[in-house]
């Protein structure tokens, strides 16, 4: 039989198929999806801007609760095995050369504490110096890429705005160093300190090499991996900037006067981190701290080896850094800079309740 366009007998009539569901409705762009009704778990995609304590999040590696704790001990375990390995070579040749036994013998005369010594000063800035690579190495290791993560929310040092950091503060601190000579001066006091030896130039290009590093270092530490691990389990901001801050503080051998002072420089170099999304302001304040007192020292304008102070000298740094933080606050609101970077991750949401008469889908 030859196909044939005549109706079917006893349809007539037909009935057309029903025409095709719309598309469904896109959500818009940085929207986070919604979860479909269903009886099991739902992908859902999480969109945070996260401030520099919650950079965490941002790593390569799926944030965990244990991973800042197994970077810590990790790290730990690199530094001392450094320290070991560098160690023992030069107490093996210290048996037999007597120049080395010699340099031993005087920092273990020093107590290890005279930083007045280019012996002793390298040994000490070494010891803290040899923190960063082994931390550098524990966090790529545990957390993934993302290493520049601690250096700001870009996930790069800025170098541009560290050093215009730089100069404000060593302007603050020639201010403020020129103005204590000044009142000394006019009281008649003598401005070199009584017992400290000045041997400039030795100790300069000690400081130049090894001071800027050294600092670097201990904010890495307490105001980089220790902010944001606090940051990865505790969102806001203050427990992330007061927590590492009491093991600052204690790791500095000060009466209760200067460790005030190493308080509340611990609490304005957090707050920058936190304010400017990174760690350069903080860089920056903590060498030309460092570098004042060591180049001031060098000179015997300064003790080195000052270990504490009183009321006035502690209401003196309170409002040096006081004056520092507002400058780079008014200088960070007239500069383009990022504070916070957009991170993406993927959740799995609670299932959601089915509703009574309709079948999951899928």
């Amino acid at each position: 039989m030859l196909p044939s366009n005549d109706p079917v007998p006893g349809f007539s009539n037909p009935i057309p198929f029903p025409p095709p569901p719309p598309p469904a409705p896109r959500m818009p762009e940085g929207m986070p999806a919604m979860p479909v009704p269903g009886w099991g778990p739902q992908i859902v995609e999480i969109v945070e801007e996260a401030e520099y304590h919650r950079l965490n999040l941002a790593r390569g590696r799926e944030p965990r609760w244990w991973r800042p704790i197994l970077v810590g001990l990790l790290g730990f375990a690199l530094y001392v095995g450094t320290i070991i390995v560098l160690v023992v070579p030069f107490a093996v040749m210290a048996a037999f050369v007597p120049e080395v036994m010699q340099a031993f013998s005087q920092v273990a005369g020093s107590g290890g504490m005279d930083l007045a010594d280019p012996v002793t000063f390298v040994v000490a800035m070494l010891s803290i110096i040899l923190l960063l690579p082994a931390l550098l190495i524990a966090s790529r290791i545990v957390a993934g890429r993302g290493l520049g993560l601690l250096s700001s929310v870009t996930g790069r040092l800025r170098w541009g705005w560290m050093l215009r950091c730089l100069g404000l503060a060593a302007a603050i601190f020639a201010l403020q160093t020129s103005v204590s000579m000044g009142v000394s001066l006019a009281q008649g006091e003598d401005l070199f300190v009584a017992g400290v030896t000045a041997g400039p130039w030795p100790m300069l290009l000690l400081v130049i090499l090894l001071v800027p590093l050294q600092s670097a270092t201990e904010e890495y530490v307490f105001r980089g991996f220790l902010m944001q691990a606090v940051g990865s389990w505790l969102k806001h901001p203050a427990f992330a900037i007061l927590l590492p801050l009491p093991l600052f503080v204690f790791g500095h051998l000060y009466d209760v006067w200067g460790l005030l002072s190493v308080a509340a420089f611990a609490l304005a170099a957090g707050w920058l981190a936190w304010r400017t999304g990174g760690l350069e302001a903080g860089i920056a304040l903590h060498v030309v701290n460092n570098v004042s007192i060591f180049v001031l020292s060098s000179f015997g304008l300064a003790d080195a080896n000052s270990s504490g102070g009183g009321p006035v000298d502690l209401l003196v740094s309170v409002l040096v850094l006081g004056a520092s933080v507002g400058a780079v606050e008014w200088m960070q609101r007239r500069t383009p800079l990022a504070r916070t970077r957009t991170v993406r991750r993927v959740e799995l949401a609670p299932p959601s309740a089915p509703v009574p008469g309709v079948l999951p889908q899928g």
